[in-house]
């Protein structure tokens, strides 16, 4: 094999190989091979057809295209190691030239990683908003938790919003019962909108064992899209009772023995959620900022190929939800086109911070353990409802545990940036990493 390389951007190389016939033998006698034991040929034995039956019956070019298509791959791969090439995505290949007999010749473009000359990340300095919080935020987390303990008490009175009810329905089309629309002691939350529309404002004002008829369209079923006359009674009315906000409260609802205690807890909850933000956001300028000072060049063919990955994630999920990519253009008011262009814009922003950090995790001899690999596959074996081992042996046959490799050790690597660079807020104060060490050391022991 001969090949030759040209540089077409900082980005993409095209190859130029040429096969010696002789060399594309081994590839031609498995060919034969593969293809003999799949035709049945009246008077052989399956295995054993002679290649001179073969070309009759299915044809020399289609052995010769079987052959090809696997010395491809391999010649490229020597082509790659023997002119060091650091390459990316998968390589558009066109044959330029085949006879049988003669050599092979073809050419293949194929992205490759570009030179990157890393900024010094001490240099780096960014500015986050200055960590503010409200004791509304602290209220709100109190209301929430008082809610979780909240009690439900029948009332002698009408039913109000905000209040619990048992109801019987009964839905009718032209004096006909409709398939499914009946239901006796159903539990609902006044004002939720959660049932029939309508219901709610027919519900309001009704004291346990009243009834009242009210419209509504139906959506589904044998009768959707026509008006159902809807029969409500009452059973009982409850009201929700809220525990008093106490050091009682703060006992029953916590491991604390005082509300201030509790509120003091909460406080200190929302504050590392918000430093934890704060650094979320230091991280995504420094990489930007880092980004744009070693002017890091977008791979074309890799862009392309996670953007068709991207487009097509975002379908599957639309599909699951029971919509599609025209509903939610529909709803959400953009063309396809606008659609792919953030999609690309985004894109070449994660391929140019991946080349980065894979850059600088080379710089700095970044190792991956296997405990730290590991650690990984649990995290997200359990994000995925997984069995860990069951989760690893579905990236192995899918080929994607490199890929989660790699993003082990661009973690690594963009953790000792993070380390380096200089953080403040806007009013001036210096930003520390310790809330997130806290959060991932808080995480690693609830997974151990």
């Amino acid at each position: 094999m001969k090949s030759t390389v040209e540089t077409l951007s900082p980005t993409r190389v095209r190859l130029a190989i040429e096969v010696p016939f002789v060399e594309l033998e081994p590839s031609l006698k498995k060919a034969y091979r593969e293809i003999g034991s799949q035709v049945q040929v009246p008077g052989f034995r399956r295995g054993k057809v002679p290649t001179a039956v073969i070309d009759q019956r299915v044809g020399r070019g289609t052995v010769l295209n079987e052959a090809v298509q696997e010395a491809i791959p391999e010649n490229i791969m020597a082509a790659v190691r023997e002119h060091d090439l650091k390459t990316l995505g998968r390589p558009e290949v066109e044959i330029t030239e085949f006879n049988d007999g003669d050599s092979l010749n073809f050419t293949a473009e194929v992205d490759v990683r570009p030179e990157i000359t890393i900024p010094d990340a001490s240099t780096i300095e960014v500015t986050v908003d200055e960590l503010q919080i409200d004791d509304s935020e602290i209220d709100e987390q109190v209301k929430n938790l008082r809610e979780r303990f909240a009690t439900l008490k029948t009332v002698e009175r009408a039913a109000a919003e905000g209040d619990y009810v048992q109801i019987d329905l009964n839905a009718t089309v032209d004096g006909e019962d409709v398939p499914g629309g009946q239901a006796s002691n159903i539990s609902h939350e006044v004002g939720s909108k959660q049932l029939l529309p309508g219901l709610d404002e027919a519900v309001v004002g009704l004291a346990a064992g009243d009834s009242t008829t009210f419209t509504t369209q139906l959506v589904g079923g044998d009768f959707a899209g026509r008006d159902a006359e809807v029969a409500v009674t009452v059973r009982t009315v409850k009201e929700k009772e809220l525990p008093e906000l106490n050091d009682e409260f703060a006992q029953m609802a916590s491991e604390f023995d005082t509300i201030e205690e509790l509120r003091g807890d909460l406080r200190s909850r929302v504050t590392q959620g918000k430093q934890v933000e704060q650094i979320y956001a230091a991280r995504d300028k420094a990489l930007a900022q880092l980004v744009e000072t070693a002017e890091v060049p977008a791979p074309e063919g890799v862009v392309r190929e996670e953007v068709a990955s991207r487009k097509q994630a975002m379908i599957d999920q639309l599909e699951r939800i029971g919509a599609s990519l025209e509903e939610y253009l529909a709803a959400e008011e953009k063309t396809e086109e606008q659609v792919d262009a953030e999609l690309t814009e985004a894109a070449t922003e994660g391929v140019k911070v991946q080349l980065l950090l894979d850059t600088l995790a080379d710089a700095e001899d970044v190792q991956v353990s296997d405990d730290e690999f590991g650690h990984e596959i649990v995290h997200r074996a359990q994000r995925a409802g997984m069995a860990p081992q069951q989760y690893y042996d579905q990236l192995v046959r899918s080929g994607a545990a490199a890929a989660v490799f790699g993003d082990v050790r661009r973690g690594k690597a963009l953790a000792a940036v993070m380390e380096r660079i200089t953080i403040k807020d806007s009013a001036g104060n210096p930003v520390t990493l310790d809330a997130l060490r806290a959060a991932n050391e808080a995480e690693h022991n609830h997974e151990h």
